[in-house]
């Protein structure tokens, strides 16, 4: 298949060869009988393996492009297996506005086992590179960044850090492998909070890993089933389904988002917005050259005299909630959602203010997105 949305249907193991469903049965079982000792169907027990679990690993590693997928309980489980390929010593340089959750993993978890990290502007090249000393063993890099849509030239940084024999990390939360395939771009391993694009419809929390190398599959395999963090088969069905429908859901998703941000850019009330999608954003060029668009993300700070708690408080078709990448269209506050575990004076000097609001654009009516949107901003005048 060379159709990205074919693959999409029918990627990984699809259907079921021993009935013909066309869909991979839910294998809701902990464990598999055998028929004696060292002799078995090649499933032992479900953490180590699921049939369901093996069939989303296997489609996340085709759409990425790479060698081997791995299926987790939450985007910060994967994460956390990913750090775990490294030693007491490491240092990570982060995207510097990266999300608050991996910041936090990283500050206030893997710091006590002596795993350091770095927040570095990784859309300047001359500073990642000179950022990178003995002790760096990797680069966690999201492009477009959680929550500045910061665009990082993840071709160019791969090459930085294999000249320095250090792996490159690509979070592809945002854009997911249908608008954005970090591996094919250079990086050894792909993470997903799945519990977004991947999923689409806000009834799941997952996560997926993919590496492009055989030995970073077998030490990434270890972890995964001596850590367990790993995907539940109802949840990997769910997953998988989701997934079949990415490619049209993204469609009206970015062709929303292209249409609000242009709206936004020319709002008398909007002081700023970040969307890479927009020719006049830093990252346009980049982006464009790396990516299909520029997402469905978008964030956006209002003048000084609206007050953001009336503008939340007056959306009645966005909903102010966590998370992103639903069918409908979220909005929230980083600096006390989604990045409040990052202290306040690194999120000010990173540039996440406390008027910065954060809009994940659904699917809904874009001429009734736009109307709530301008109602809120009307409704928030002090």
């Amino acid at each position: 298949m060379s159709a990205f949305e074919s693959l999409l249907i029918h990627g990984g193991i699809d259907g079921d060869a021993a009935t013909g469903a066309v869909n991979v049965p839910i294998y809701q079982t902990s464990t598999y009988r055998q028929k004696g000792l060292g002799d078995n169907t090649g499933w032992e027990y479900s953490r180590t393996g699921n049939p369901t679990r093996a069939a989303l690993e296997s489609l996340i590693a085709d759409l990425e492009s790479g060698k081997v997928g791995f299926a987790f309980a939450s985007g910060l489980a994967a994460i956390t297996a990913v750090l775990g390929l490294f030693k007491s010593g490491d240092k990570l340089l982060l995207s510097s506005n990266v999300y608050g959750g991996t910041y936090r993993l990283l500050d206030q978890v893997f710091s006590r086992f002596g795993l350091h990290y770095e927040l570095v502007d990784t859309t300047d090249l001359e500073k990642l590179s000179n950022a990178i000393t003995p002790d760096i063993a990797a680069l966690l890099l999201e492009s477009p960044a959680n929550p500045l849509l910061t665009v990082t030239d993840l071709a160019a940084s791969a090459q930085i850090a294999k000249r320095h024999g250090v792996l490159t990390i690509v979070d592809n939360t945002f854009m997911t492998p249908y608008l954005q395939r970090p591996l094919e771009l250079g990086a050894d391993i792909v993470v997903h909070s799945a519990t977004k694009y991947l999923g689409g419809h806000s009834d799941l929390i997952a996560g997926l890993a993919v590496v492009r190398d055989s030995k970073l599959a077998e030490r990434l395999a270890f972890l995964q089933n001596s850590t367990g963090g790993v995907l539940a088969p109802f949840d990997s069905f769910l997953l998988i389904r989701g997934i079949k429908t990415l490619a049209v859901r993204l469609d009206r998703h970015t062709a929303n988002a292209e249409k609000i941000a242009q709206h936004l850019a020319s709002h008398e009330e909007v002081s700023r917005i970040y969307y890479p999608g927009l020719e006049s954003d830093p990252g346009y060029v980049i982006n464009k050259r790396q990516a299909k668009n520029g997402g469905a993300m978008l964030s956006f700070e209002l003048k000084e005299n609206h007050d953001v708690d009336k503008f939340f408080r007056s959306l009645r078709v966005v909903a102010l909630a966590e998370s992103l990448g639903g069918v409908e269209s979220l909005a929230c506050h980083p600096a006390t959602m989604t990045h409040a575990s990052i202290p306040k004076d690194v999120r000010e000097k990173i540039g996440i203010s406390d008027r910065l609001i954060r809009l994940s654009v659904g699917i809904e009516s874009v001429d009734d997105l736009i109307a709530d949107l301008d109602s809120a901003i009307d409704k928030s005048r002090i």
